[in-house]
């Protein structure tokens, strides 16, 4: 468990987790020690999550634990007396050896609160501005927000395309949000993995904390030639390009294409004004996809987990062919009794890969209980499939697992689905009992 929580050690945002059901806290990350007072988390053992979060004798009453669900996320706001600061809020759950814990991740916006108390005494243009800032914190994920945002944007200052670039695994630019204006062809599809190279000369211009403003992408025409192609290939005559940043690094930009000429100096300053809302939104956005991530992954193999298996069914396509193997890996109690949880731990894996030899290149793979697996294969033939059964079979035989295995297909899986679950499963627990019957084993014992 402490190795999950690693990953939220040092994370800028405020971190903690508590038992959804006794509310008994579990871990807070360094930020939120820090918020409140506190050197270690020794220092919150024993107590409840309301005592130390605000202050209380009771769970308090904006409490939405029973709202949670694992795999989804509630997105809301607040000011938080203790911490004395306006927070924005995600929380979820998760599951957890038997228990359920409540995971909640904060970013601190009171820099952001008064900025917009600010934005409230502009006129025209800066009240649009601020109704975007609204509109967006009020949506309930932050890939909408960045979409809301963008959009309200293009139309507040008049550009005819508004977009988010941000750098990749590889170093170069992605086009990841895109507004277009009514007529104009958007180029969000043209704009990904853009090389480096493209972009350097407005990145040697961020580097020195300073904004791109090109009123006339001419001008740019013999100086950078690379990025004048690409503007022109997109219609662009004129744009505006202001960095975003996360812990001092720069991780991309975000501009407008096209705006009213004579607000371009104006439009510069309203993007910088937005930023740190479109830089909080991003670091929302990639903190929910890695607890999207926890929450569908087993963290020991990898593969899906049951919550990931129900979603995946809820989403297939109806009217296409479906297999599903039910696989149970035998003996694994008795390995964790006799070797250790360790060496359980390695049988699980083992069996794994198992099933990713036979079907993990091209289908779905699940583990939704202790010793179970499940291959699920939409759109396979007959054929194809029993061939990756008899494959896996194959594999086991060849290596120290030894997992009983059911296996059904149907070619229109449009209606009754269940029951293909349902017979292979009784199918894997007939191989069961075929092995212990041949192994000798009474299983009551």
């Amino acid at each position: 468990m402490e190795k999950i929580w690693e990953f939220f050690e040092n994370l800028n945002e405020l971190v903690y987790v508590a038992d959804a059901d006794t509310y008994e806290f579990i871990y807070m990350n360094r930020k939120a020690l820090s918020i409140c007072g506190l050197t270690s988390l020794e220092q919150t053992k024993g107590k409840k999550c309301y005592e130390v979060l605000q202050n209380a004798s009771a769970p308090c009453e904006i409490c939405n634990n029973r709202e949670l669900v694992p795999g989804q996320f509630k997105e809301w706001r607040y000011y938080n007396p203790v911490y004395n600061r306006h927070i924005l809020v995600k929380d979820t759950i998760i599951e957890m050896n038997g228990r359920r814990l409540r995971i909640e991740f904060s970013v601190d916006i009171s820099a952001d609160t008064q900025q917009k108390e600010i934005i409230r005494d502009y006129q025209n243009r800066e009240a649009l501005i601020n109704e975007a800032l609204r509109m967006a914190m009020q949506a309930p994920d932050p890939d909408t927000s960045l979409k809301i945002a963008i959009e309200y944007l293009g139309k507040a200052l008049g550009g005819e395309r508004v977009y988010i670039f941000e750098k990749n695994a590889e170093g170069n630019d992605d086009n990841t949000y895109e507004w277009v204006a009514s007529g104009v062809t958007p180029e969000k599809d043209n704009l990904q993995n853009v090389p480096a190279k493209v972009c350097e000369g407005w990145y040697r211009i961020f580097a020195e904390n300073r904004c791109v403003v090109v009123r006339d992408v001419e001008d740019i025409k013999t100086k950078n030639p690379l990025q004048y192609e690409m503007l022109k290939q997109q219609n662009v005559s004129s744009v505006t390009e202001v960095p975003l940043y996360e812990d001092g690094k720069i991780i991309g930009f975000y501009g407008v294409d096209n705006p009213p000429a004579e607000a371009l100096s104006y439009i510069s300053n309203m993007l910088q004004i937005m930023g740190h809302f479109i830089e909080s939104m991003l670091k929302m956005r990639n903190l929910v996809r890695n607890l999207q991530r926890m929450s569908y992954l087993d963290q020991l193999t990898q593969i899906g987990n049951r919550y990931a298996m129900v979603e995946y069914m809820e989403n297939r396509k109806a009217d296409e062919s479906i297999g599903i193997v039910y696989g149970d890996i035998t003996g694994l109690k008795r390995v964790n009794d006799a070797e250790g949880h360790a060496a359980g731990d390695r049988l699980i894996l083992s069996a794994c890969t198992c099933m990713k030899e036979a079907f993990g290149d091209a289908y779905e793979l699940f583990r939704i209980g202790g010793d179970e697996l499940l291959a699920i294969c939409a759109g396979i033939d007959e054929a194809d499939f029993q061939e990756r059964v008899a494959k896996l079979k194959e594999i086991m035989a060849g290596s120290s697992v030894n997992m009983a295995v059911g296996a059904d297909w149907k070619k229109d899986s449009a209606t009754g689905v269940n029951a293909v679950m349902a017979a292979a499963e009784a199918r894997m627990y007939e191989d069961k009992a075929a092995y212990y019957k041949r192994a000798g084993i009474d299983r009551r014992r």
